[in-house]
């Protein structure tokens, strides 16, 4: 049987899917269900003066209003990281910190009727004055009033004179701008009295059903066991449905109360004002160099915009310092950073989680030095890579990368994208003054997966009907689990894809796990998988030979599937046979433990054209070269990179979030919030490498965060090339119409000054 691991199998999911056969959290149907929905907040800082219900409660449908005081729960912390000062109330009391805060629900027999309520909903708030800008914030009256500053996280480390003798500096400030996450699916979440149990069942949108569970237990004051939460086909969620979302924590207790289901389903609307959004950082860079271009040293301040309340957000700084130097050779970096709390939505993780952030200030550090020095961008990287005979290598802001070789990917990128010729039609375009000009942006990149949490759940059992059942602690939202991790174990098991089934998440079925997040799945989650696999097949052969009474030690797989003696190949038995008299339970559990990171990494290339009249960017192409160590399907990590790609160079192109002054939120809807579709996509070209890492026993690395963290610095320096003959050398993102066009206006108006 020929090995069935990196074979492009089609997704098993996708039939299911494309025929509108897929099931969500709001597809659950639950008897005599009700629905809620919140209170908002209109203002971005207030005190609250009054929340009066007494409208909503009489009318139709109402099953009841609801304020904090009626529910009584204990602030939802988030993370232990941070001070209990900082928790998050489940409702607001006192006061709101963003608008879109939730204050009231209102739960009724439909959703209409539950929306006429919770307009009813008398609201009195004390306008505040808003903090928005994470610079100023840092220096500003706390948000907080048991707690002394806005800043709640920061940390110095690192070479104070990393620049010191330089023969050349560059350097700047940059804006990585806050963007929204934006899964097709917003979140959504039904609580149900579980009778069978006693306690509760829930089906949440969420790439974390095991804390969901744990964090609805813990409020409830439940054993974990009493609560059952389901995580069924999820649409979307890119890290902002790593967290558990105070509105499922209240949903929850009214469920529990009421002993009915009720159902949350989040508007458009509301996700925007509500689910963590990404990025948000404000970057100060300097980079020291000799003439040559071998980078001497780094120095780096970052100021992180945490919103509200701290999340995960708040600590994603620590990641962007630990992957700073990229993957170049840097002997001194200072880096500092801080996170600071300000009156917008909180930040979370989104695609990437403060890599993204690293590879985008390094990579445009090195565009500056390329200009500087008047130097081709890929050579000035070229100079700097780490050497492939150079791994483990270990940097000075403490992360020590297992395998990697950064200039072949460099010098497959530059081949597949034509890159010598790309430069000859720029040049010939700059010289005959066309009004379309090219540009060629260059990245490299390194990236850390399964950082956070090292160890991941999977079981293996064979079934009456010889089939598998495989289980395991991650959560897909589009990853392609239930094909990847059949690949696995029916390639452990010797036995077709077909014969094993892979149990959707849920936590009645899987005891444990941390979900799917930081590209973790396969190299923690497909492990597992592969171990419990393997740890069946054993036991297999001790199965076997009971049936063919020999000793156990004689006994072997003589070939995928079928087990007998060795050297009397005439009686076989296999797995039909061990399901259907086997007095052994064929089945093994793994929790795969994972000592240390991993570090996929890259090279991109993006070609523009950037029309000099209007401003317009066209995305031409897209080449990328991504090594995520050994490939478990080369068609699903085709498509993490594609989506990648596309997140991305969204961000580069199009998209921010943007507050007024007042923290009124000015982009709440696909009206206002510009996303691109696949129309504004390029053709997207892509070349794999595999270095396998020692970490785990697949030799596989993350895929899913890789061509994110690639494309954004490669499309945001192929612009600012493409304006490079008119002396700009850098623009922040997103780079849209307008704000091309006002660099170009001024460029054109300082020369007709001179």
């Amino acid at each position: 049987m020929t090995s069935i691991l990196g074979a492009s199998i089609k997704r098993r999911e996708d039939p299911r899917l494309v025929t509108g056969r897929g099931q969500y959290a709001d597809d659950v149907p639950v008897e005599g269900g009700l629905h809620a929905v919140f209170v908002r907040s209109p203002l971005a800082h207030a005190h609250v003066r009054s929340i009066d219900k007494s409208p909503a409660e009489g009318m139709p449908g109402v099953a009841g209003v609801y304020v904090a005081a009626d529910l009584n729960l204990e602030p939802h912390f988030g993370l232990a990281l941070y001070p209990p000062d900082l928790a998050r109330p489940p409702l607001a009391t006192d006061k709101v910190r963003f608008a879109g805060e939730a204050l009231a629900v209102a739960v009724a027999g439909s959703r209409a009727e539950a929306a006429d309520a919770a307009a009813a909903v008398q609201i009195d708030l004390d306008p505040l004055p808003a903090l928005i800008d994470p610079v100023a914030a840092a220096d500003a009256d706390p948000l907080f009033e048991a707690f002394p500053t806005n800043i709640v996280m920061q940390s110095e480390y690192g070479d104070e004179d990393a620049l010191d003798g330089a023969e050349v500096k560059v350097g700047g400030r940059f804006l990585n701008q806050r963007v929204a996450a934006v899964p097709m699916e917003t979140n959504v979440f039904v609580a149900a009295p579980d009778a069978e149990t006693g306690g509760l069942r829930a089906w949440a949108s969420t790439q974390i059903p095991h804390r969901v569970r744990d964090d609805i237990a813990q409020w409830l004051g439940l054993e974990e066991s009493k609560v059952r939460v389901q995580a069924l086909d999820v649409g979307g969620a890119f890290g902002a449905k790593l967290v558990p979302y105070p509105e499922q924590l209240v949903v929850a207790k009214i469920a529990w109360e009421l002993k009915r289901p009720v159902r949350w389903v989040e508007t458009r609307s509301e996700s925007f004002l509500t689910m963590t959004q990404g990025r948000g950082q404000v970057q100060e860079v300097e980079l020291a160099a000799d003439r040559q271009g071998r980078i001497s040293g780094l120095k780096v301040r970052v100021t992180q915009d945490a919103g509200a309340y701290p999340n995960n957000g708040g600590f994603l700084p620590h990641f962007t310092g630990m992957m700073v130097s990229g993957v170049y050779r840097i002997p001194k970096i200072h880096y500092a950073w801080r996170s600071v709390l300000t009156n917008t939505t909180p930040i979370g993780a989104y695609r990437g989680a403060g890599r993204p952030e690293a590879t985008a200030l390094i990579e445009r550090a090195l565009d500056l030095l390329a200009v500087e020095l008047q130097m081709d961008p890929a050579e000035v990287r070229r100079r700097n890579l780490v050497p492939a005979d150079a791994f483990p290598h270990s940097t000075p802001t403490g992360a020590t990368y297992d395998s990697g070789d950064y200039e072949r990917a460099l010098d497959a990128v530059l081949e597949a994208s034509g890159y010598a010729a790309l430069r000859a039609e720029q040049k010939q375009r700059r010289e005959s003054g066309d009004r379309r000009q090219l540009g060629i942006g260059v990245s490299t990149y390194v990236e850390i997966t399964a950082g956070v949490t090292p160890v991941e759940y999977g079981a293996v059992q064979l079934r009456p009907d010889a089939t598998f059942l495989v289980s395991a602690g991650v959560a897909s939202h589009g990853q392609g689990h239930e094909t990847s991790l059949a690949q696995i174990a029916a390639d452990t098991l010797g036995v077709p894809i077909e014969q094993v089934e892979v149990a959707r998440p849920d936590t009645a079925v899987v005891p444990r796990g941390d979900g799917t997040s930081a590209s973790r799945s396969m190299q923690l989650g497909g492990s597992a998988v592969l171990t419990a696999a393997r740890e069946v097949r054993e036991k297999a052969k001790t199965a076997a030979a009971d049936l063919l009474e020999a000793a156990a030690e004689d006994v072997d797989e003589l070939e995928p599937g079928r087990f007998g003696v060795r050297g009397s190949p005439g009686r076989t038995v296999g797995w039909q046979e061990l399901a259907a008299q086997s007095a052994v339970e064929l089945r093994a559990t793994s929790d795969f433990s994972q000592s240390d990171p991993t570090f996929p990494f890259g090279a991109h290339v993006a070609v523009v054209e950037v029309d000099l009249d209007t401003g317009h960017v066209r995305h031409l192409r897209h080449v990328a070269v991504d090594d995520c160590g050994r490939v478990i399907n080369p068609l699903l990590a085709e498509g993490q990179v594609h989506g990648g790609i596309a997140q991305g160079a969204a961000q580069a192109l199009y998209e921010e979030v943007l507050y007024a002054e007042d923290g009124n939120p000015l982009t709440t809807s696909l009206l206002d919030y510009s996303l691109p579709s696949i129309a504004e996509m390029p053709a997207v070209e892509t070349v794999h490498h595999e270095t396998p890492t020692p970490n785990n026993p697949l030799g596989a690395k993350g895929i899913g965060e890789s061509g994110t963290i690639g494309s954004m610095p490669a499309v945001q320096s192929a612009v600012v090339d493409a304006l490079a003959h008119l002396g700009i050398r850098h623009l922040d993102m997103p780079l849209t119409p307008d704000r091309v066009w006002a660099a170009i206006d001024a460029v054109s108006k300082a020369e007709s000054a001179v």
